[in-house]
């Protein structure tokens, strides 16, 4: 910010801008910086920095490994046969067709954080008033206030 300040007294100083243009100029940078500064500073427990997957209940599991592969170019990258899971993308998981009822829903989604470490983890969560959960479909998740399993996973 301290450089766009900088350019902008120098294009006042060449008589490039007016000093309305200049007043207008750091009233907008000023306006912009206060509003995204709350969430800059924001005490957050984890960093998160994706994405990491997209689960979806199938009902035709093939018929939907040929639609990914078709239609967005992503491969099959690992199974779980016993669980009828097919983890697909391109170098990373993106989406997991799950071949389990109800079909045609999300049944969860994957945050990655930095640093994951699952007891620290597990504690920074009850100190907000959540509870981890672990299981063989969602692995280590904690529910939304809408109920949705948010898994949590290593950056």
């Amino acid at each position: 910010m301290e450089t766009i300040i900088s350019n902008l007294v120098k294009k006042f100083e060449n008589g490039v801008l007016s000093r309305r243009e200049l007043v207008q100029s750091l009233v907008a940078i000023t306006a912009a910086s206060t509003g995204a500064a709350p969430a800059a500073f924001q005490q957050t427990p984890f960093k998160s920095t994706r994405i990491d997957h997209i689960s979806v209940q199938v009902a035709d599991l093939p018929r939907s490994i040929a639609f990914y592969e078709k239609i967005f170019g992503l491969s099959i990258l690992n199974e779980g046969k016993a669980n009828e899971i097919v983890r697909m993308g391109t170098t990373k998981t993106i989406v997991s067709l799950h071949h389990k009822p109800p079909t045609g829903i999300v049944d969860h989604y994957a945050i990655a954080i930095d640093g994951f470490d699952k007891d620290s983890v597990t504690r920074a969560l009850k100190q907000e008033g959540l509870n981890a959960e672990e299981n063989l479909d969602y692995g280590f998740y904690v529910r939304d206030p809408a109920g949705i399993p948010v898994q949590i996973v290593r950056s």
